[in-house]
């Protein structure tokens, strides 16, 4: 598969949890546990692109791939971009996958799942989403929803995401994980594109695919990883991550 790359953009100034790639979990700092997750899904080379030289220093140190960017992205596509260009200048990949480096309970086979939609050469964009099954989260703003209509028995092609209880009616509703495989040209466009009223009205950057006319499918998946924005994640994570080694 020499023709996909995983690219986890990671920066140390998060604003609730500063510096939290680096932290540690089991001993070993979350942006190393994120990476090893993306070498496990076996569908690529994994690079980070940071613009930090102590995460570039715990990547290297862990055996990885570190590249070092800008420190005045926007947005962790507007990073990967320019790693790609620095990691693979020769256009050699042909699709990009954007794994978030806050996500160290992401399962290396739904990595490898977002690339399914892309089989289909009319598809621009895929994600993965799954079903919400807690009642909090059908009204929670943190939690994005996928509005989509089905395609397959694990597909949706994406209508609109919202931060709202959509759609109305009965019938499932699903939570957005934030992890995007890109056509290579698809990730350009993107990145050239100026933020958009709905990207702008809901802060979610996917909405400038779609008002653009692009296509994101959605791969469906069981569960959703948990996001470490907060203390209170990172001890989540810690607890989780310790319970999976105790049990095997």
């Amino acid at each position: 598969m020499a023709d996909i790359l995983i690219l986890i953009p990671a920066r140390m100034a998060s604003t609730r949890l500063p510096g939290k790639p680096l932290a540690e979990i089991e001993g070993v700092p979350m942006i190393v546990h994120v990476l090893r997750r993306a070498q496990a899904a076996c569908i690529g080379p994994v690079v980070v692109a940071t613009d930090s030289a102590e995460i570039a220093a715990a990547v290297d140190k862990s055996g990885g791939r570190a590249v070092m960017t800008r420190a005045d992205h926007q947005s962790g596509s507007d990073r990967i971009f320019e790693a790609l260009g620095k990691v693979d200048p020769a256009g050699s990949a042909k699709i990009v996958v954007n794994v978030q480096g806050d996500l160290p309970t992401l399962k290396p086979a739904d990595i490898a799942a977002s690339l399914t939609p892309l089989a289909d050469d009319a598809v621009d964009i895929a994600t993965l989403a799954a079903e919400i099954t807690k009642a909090g989260e059908r009204t929670n703003p943190n939690v994005v929803k996928v509005v989509g209509t089905p395609i397959g028995p694990a597909r949706l092609r994406a209508l609109y995401f919202t931060r709202a209880t959509a759609p109305a009616g009965d019938g499932p509703l699903y939570h957005h994980i934030g992890l995007y495989a890109y056509r290579r040209a698809a990730l350009e466009r993107f990145v050239r594109l100026p933020p958009s009223p709905l990207e702008q009205r809901e802060k979610l950057e996917q909405l400038r695919a779609l008002e653009a006319g692009m296509r994101i499918d959605v791969e469906i998946v069981d569960t959703v990883p948990l996001g470490v924005d907060t203390p209170e994640d990172l001890e989540t994570a810690r607890a989780m991550l310790e319970r999976r080694t105790d049990d095997g």
